[in-house]
C-alpha cells in the first residue's frame, strides 16, 4: 500500500491553518494540526511525521521552544518554521536552533508547497510522492532526479521535475501564466517570456514520449494549457 507523507501544521490562527491545511491535502499530504504550543509539541515528539510545518508565535509555547526540544528528540526530524516577515533575527534563531528551512509571513504559497516537497526529498522519505509512475515504461524518481523511459535511463533537471509533479496533481490543462506562478514562483507574469514554459515541456517530451511530435502523455489543448496524462 502507497503511503501519504504525514504533515503537522503548528499554526493558531484558524484561517490561515484552514488555508494550509487544504493547500497540502490538495499536493497529497495526510495532514494534521495544532493550534497550541504546548499540543504541537506532543504531537511532533509522537506522531512520526514526515516533515513538521512550525509557526513562530503561539500560544503556551513559542516555535523557537518546541524547534528546541524536537531536536534534542531527534536530530532528523524535517522541521519548517514561519517566521515574522524579514525578522533576520528570528531567521538566525530558527536555524540555530535546527529548523531546516523557512518561510518568510506573509508567503507564496506554492513556493511554500515547493520548498516542503524539497524538504521531504532531503529527508530521504519514500512513499506516494517519491515516484511518478506515467506507464509500465516510463517512471521517474522525485528524489533523485532520474527515471526509466522505454527501457533507457533518463535524467531530469529539478525544474523539469516540478512540472511534472504540479500537472501530476492537477485534473485538467494547466495554462502557461498558472505554471509560471506555482511552478516558477512569478508574482506577475505579464512581463514574463511564456517560451519559458515550451522550451521547459519541449524538453520535458522529449524524455518521456515515444514520438514528442505526436505526444500521448504531456499534451497541449489549445487556449486552455498542458495536461499530463498516465497511461
Amino acid at each position: 500500500m502507497r503511503v501519504k507523507p504525514r504533515l503537522l501544521i503548528v499554526e493558531d490562527e484558524p484561517s490561515i491553518l484552514r488555508g494550509l491545511t487544504d493547500l497540502f491535502v490538495f499536493h497529497g499530504y495526510d495532514v494534521d494540526s495544532a493550534m497550541d504550543g504546548k499540543e504541537g509539541l506532543t504531537k511532533g515528539l509522537t506522531g512520526n511525521y514526515t516533515c513538521i510545518l512550525l509557526d513562530v508565535m503561539l500560544p503556551s509555547m513559542n516555535g523557537f521552544d518546541i524547534c528546541n526540544a524536537l531536536r534534542e528528540d531527534s536530530r532528523t526530524q524535517p522541521i519548517m518554521m514561519l517566521t515574522a516577515k524579514n525578522e533576520e533575527h528570528d531567521i538566525i534563531n530558527a536555524l540555530t536552533l535546527g529548523a531546516d528551512d523557512y518561510v518568510s509571513k506573509p508567503f507564496s504559497t506554492s513556493e511554500l508547497v515547493l520548498r516542503v516537497n524539497a524538504l521531504v526529498r532531503r529527508s530521504g522519505w519514500t512513499g506516494a510522492n517519491d515516484r511518478l509512475e506515467l506507464s509500465h515504461q516510463v517512471s521517474i524518481c522525485l528524489q533523485t532526479l532520474t527515471g526509466i523511459s522505454y527501457q533507457k535511463e533518463t535524467k531530469y533537471t529539478r525544474k523539469e521535475v516540478e512540472i511534472l509533479d504540479y500537472l501530476h496533481h492537477k485534473n485538467g490543462p494547466v495554462s502557461r501564466d498558472e505554471l509560471l506562478k506555482n511552478v516558477w514562483g512569478y508574482k506577475e507574469t505579464r512581463d514574463i517570456d511564456t517560451r519559458t514554459v515550451d522550451i521547459h515541456i519541449a524538453k520535458i517530451r522529449k524524455k518521456i514520449e515515444v514520438d514528442p511530435k505526436t505526444p500521448k502523455h504531456l499534451l497541449t489543448h489549445r487556449g486552455e494549457g498542458y495536461q499530463l496524462y498516465k497511461l
